[in-house]
């Protein structure tokens, strides 16, 4: 299972090990079962702290659970945790072994005081760089405190669960039986849900800081670069932001990120933050921006938070990205994450043997369109231009493909399904006005972005697609107040370009602080 590389390397993780680990198997006699059987022994191998038993009752086969000799943790996986799950289980052995987590010593103490009986399920597909951040916080979660159980399932190993609990979506989690939520979700979020009081208490916290001099609204690669252009300067920085990482978060490949040759996004994301964390700068995450309140005659801008809070600036730098852009049609809300998504790498593999459609003619359409065909039983990629927009290479491998269908001029007017799932989709032919139904289980809408400013508007200028109007520096049309990134009308939305952008809008605040705090 494990190549020589990939054990010398495991092998100089384990060391780090201080207490033993027991992993107990749950086995069948198929294949999968073997594979697991023949990883487990050499991950056992590796370390003298760590014994197997084979003799595990767990229903779900194949399975194994962690925990220490006479311990008291629940911590399983339902699955070969191997291509993006394969850091979950180095960091979960490494965790029951009793080496330290990175998390914070306050956010710590706040699981192991958790109080009642938490059972989580998480089912992931091995392709999805979003489910690891999950199942990394429910297993660290497992360790710290006994109320807490988690089991990560690997959807496209259990299809028959998958699709009695209609999931269609990962990463899904389930607490005590019923749905708590889907999509990346971290170790702070995650406590925040269960732990009513968070909310509060980190309002408290924001509205008692001091003013800063540069506050960046937003964490993706603009966000970051404006963080740490401005604290090299010396003044003081904070970063507010939903999600650290951004749009980034949710990208596979990236291959045009000068320097680095091929990288993922998650990987990405976590570099940006830590090289944010080498300088002077107050990160405030899970902190979704409200309402800007600009200042007058000198006066400190106001951003007021979701949760109640109100952090004051000298200059603010907005970086809230984009989101994907949806179709508005009948039935999308309704089915989404219930055959409607917009992720094909990570929910791709539950529609293993199925019919799909994507929506879009673009580079990450037809890119969707290529991934999906080597999955699923038939692809429909339907265009509202009278022809495909991606590049020419994406265009002759998508023609390769004998179980993909191209549809251009189509006009997509409603998604069709149940009750409980989709199970078609209704487009208009533009040249003839006819209706045409689609008979699928699966829509992945694939049509760009759209920039996050609702909570923007009416406060400063927009373009008629919703982007901040920025200036050759990033200044908006509010002095003092600056943009970069994606949110804004500068073209071509490209990671490289938003760190760019970033950096700019960053020396223009500065250099509108020393001439605004310039004496007469």
């Amino acid at each position: 299972m494990l190549d020589a590389t990939l054990k010398t390397q495991l092998k100089a993780y384990l060391e780090r090990v201080t207490q033993p680990i027991e992993i107990v198997a749950s086995l069948d006699d198929g294949a999968k079962s073997r594979e697991m059987h023949d990883l487990l022994r050499e991950i056992a191998s590796l370390s003298d702290l760590i014994t197997l038993r084979e003799d595990g009752a767990d229903a779900r086969r194949p399975s194994f659970s962690l925990n220490r000799p006479g311990g008291d943790i629940s911590l399983r996986f339902a699955g070969i945790p191997m291509g993006h799950e394969f850091t979950s289980l180095v960091l979960a052995l490494l965790q029951v072994g009793g080496h330290p987590s990175k998390a914070s010593a306050e956010l710590i103490e706040q699981v192991a005081g958790l109080k009642g009986e938490f059972n989580f399920e998480t089912y992931f597909s091995l392709s999805c760089q979003n489910c690891p951040d999950v199942v990394q916080a429910l297993n660290l979660m497992a360790v710290l405190n006994p109320s807490v159980r988690h089991v990560a399932i690997d959807g496209a190993l259990f299809q028959a669960e998958v699709e009695a609990r209609q999931v269609m979506a990962v990463p899904s989690v389930y607490l005590n039986g019923e749905v708590f939520g889907q999509g990346r979700m971290g170790l702070e979020e995650i406590v925040a849900k269960l732990d009513t009081g968070t909310s509060e208490r980190q309002a408290e916290k924001l509205n008692a800081k001091d003013a800063f001099d540069v506050l960046v609204v937003g964490g993706g690669p603009a966000g970051a670069a404006a963080a740490i252009y401005a604290a090299r300067k010396g003044i003081r920085t904070g970063v507010a932001a939903e999600r650290f990482g951004g749009q980034v978060l949710d990208t596979m490949a990236i291959e045009n990120f000068i320097s680095v040759q091929e990288t993922e996004g998650p990987k990405l994301a976590t570099a940006l933050e830590e090289h944010v964390k080498q300088y002077d700068v107050d990160i405030m995450n899970l902190q979704r921006a409200d309402a800007l309140v600009p200042g007058q005659d000198g006066a400190l801008h106001q951003v007021r938070m979701a949760n109640g809070a109100t952090l004051k600036a000298k200059t603010v730098i907005l970086a809230t990205g984009a989101r994907w852009r949806e179709m508005n049609v009948p039935g999308e809300k309704e089915y989404r994450s219930r055959g409607v998504a917009y992720c094909p790498h990570c929910d791709g593999p539950l529609f293993k043997g199925k019919r799909v459609a994507v929506i879009g003619g673009g580079n990450s359409g037809v890119e969707a369109a290529i991934d999906l065909a080597g999955i699923v039983a038939h692809v429909t990629l339907i265009e509202f231009d009278s022809q495909l927009r991606a590049d020419a290479v994406l265009q002759r491998k998508l023609h390769s493909l004998a179980n993909v269908t191209v549809i251009t001029s189509a006009l997509t007017t409603e998604v069709l399904g149940d009750g409980q799932k989709v199970n078609g989709l209704r487009y208009k032919d533009r040249n003839s006005d006819v209706q045409h139904d689609i008979a699928l289980e699966g829509i992945f809408v694939q049509i760009g972005l759209l920039p996050n400013t609702d909570w923007l508007k009416g406060t400063l200028e927009l373009s008629p697609r919703g982007e901040i109007i920025v200036d050759a520096r990033g200044q908006t049309s509010v002095p003092g107040v600056f943009a970069a990134g994606d949110v804004t009308t500068v073209p071509y939305k490209q990671i490289v370009i938003a760190v760019g952008e970033g950096a700019k809008a960053s020396l223009a605040a500065f250099d509108h602080l020393i001439r605004t705090s310039a004496p007469a």
